[in-house]
């Protein structure tokens, strides 16, 4: 709220705002508004269109930054188990009512060789010593330890991840069919 002095020839003014909470099941496309720029230098997309068209666990990038990507991921079932050279995020965009549980183990020896970049796949079951589990909610985030290997399990209706990360092998870059441009 923004108040100003009535002495100085102010009012009160109330500005409204809802937040809408987007989900694989419900959400709005959206899109760029553009102020004083041109249209050719944005892309757009949606995480929750991107995660609807896909299969279950695929890794598709809906943002990049030099090396850095946003991977969008529809959670659904067991996913294979995954380990990278260097840290990695998950943010929980929508759990479906369900939580989305993340089991992770700190391997015995590397999979990956230090200083590769983005996420691959674990051969089987990771040998190593459990670590523990995270269970996410919508909005919740967990760390993917570099050196370890994860897994994420959903139950009941499909949801959606955001995974920060470096693009590597299994990094899916789809710009043509999932952007909005001019």
């Amino acid at each position: 709220m923004t108040q100003t002095s009535p002495a100085q020839g102010g009012a009160v003014q109330h500005a409204s705002y809802s937040t809408k909470f987007g989900s694989l099941t419900a959400y709005e496309k959206g899109g760029v508004e553009l102020i004083a720029d041109d249209a050719r230098h944005y892309a757009f997309s949606n995480i929750f269109e991107v995660a609807s068209k896909m299969p279950a666990w695929d890794r598709v990038a809906v943002a990049k930054n030099w090396e850095y990507v946003l991977e969008t991921v529809r959670a659904e079932g067991t996913s294979p188990w995954y380990t990278a050279s260097h840290d990695e995020f998950a943010l929980c965009m929508d759990d479906s009512g369900s939580e989305v549980l993340v089991e992770l183990v700190k391997l015995d020896s590397p999979v990956v060789a230090e200083g590769d970049e983005g996420a691959v796949l674990v051969e089987g079951e990771p040998a190593g010593r459990r670590m523990g589990r995270i269970h996410l909610k919508r909005g919740h985030q967990a760390l993917l330890p570099a050196g370890s290997a994860y897994r994420f399990v959903k139950a009941g209706a499909p949801g959606v991840l955001l995974l920060q990360t470096i693009g590597g092998p299994l990094t899916q870059y789809r710009w043509a069919e999932i952007c909005q441009t001019v």
